[in-house]
């Protein structure tokens, strides 16, 4: 479940990577494709200095093209506001790239970050999204519609989203498995 203050934004960028078919066919480089963007948490900070107290906040953001990129990033300021667009900046910044099979990953892969570990599992088609807290918001944004997680660590928002970062990145197709063994 997305934290009760989750809140979640669209817009529209140019997609940089040209498509391309099969037979090798290109298609128009500047077609939009639809960011959808989580703010994941929001936390107030304070900080106790000579007069009395400072307080910010700051924000972790998920940006996804629901397509099999994501990117994850945490802005901090005075206001809310400027904290969570500071996040969306850095977090177009950090995006990756991972496979995507149908609706799916391509296998079972396990994430650790700081004390959180994210176990994620292919799922059939129809299965739904079955993740929790910050996985189920990077899932989402990535498009991936079927699998199967489980939060194995703590639950903490920061380190179970940067956790599913890491299962993200490890995530690899049959033909690049393949191809590193140097099998043909």
């Amino acid at each position: 479940m997305i934290a009760k203050d989750a809140k979640e934004t669209k817009m529209e960028v140019p997609n940089k990577r040209a498509n391309k078919s099969n037979d090798g066919v290109t298609f128009n480089k500047d077609v939009f494709t639809e960011e959808k963007s989580i703010v994941v948490t929001i936390n107030r900070v304070t900080k106790v200095v000579k007069g009395g107290k400072r307080m910010s906040f700051n924000a972790l953001v998920v940006l996804g093209n629901v397509n099999g990129s994501v990117g994850v990033g945490t802005g901090k300021s005075n206001e809310v506001q400027l904290a969570i667009m500071k996040g969306t900046e850095v977090a177009k910044k950090n995006m990756i790239s991972f496979p995507l099979i149908e609706t799916s990953i391509p296998h079972e892969t396990i994430g650790h970050f700081g004390a959180g570990k994210v176990w994620m599992k292919p799922a059939v088609s129809g299965t739904g999204l079955i993740a929790g807290g910050g996985v189920r918001a990077v899932l989402e944004v990535a498009g991936v519609k079927n699998v199967l997680t489980k939060n194995l660590g703590t639950r903490n928002y920061f380190n179970s989203v940067y956790a599913t970062m890491e299962a993200l990145k490890d995530l690899k197709t049959r033909q690049e498995v393949l191809k590193l063994r140097g099998v043909e």
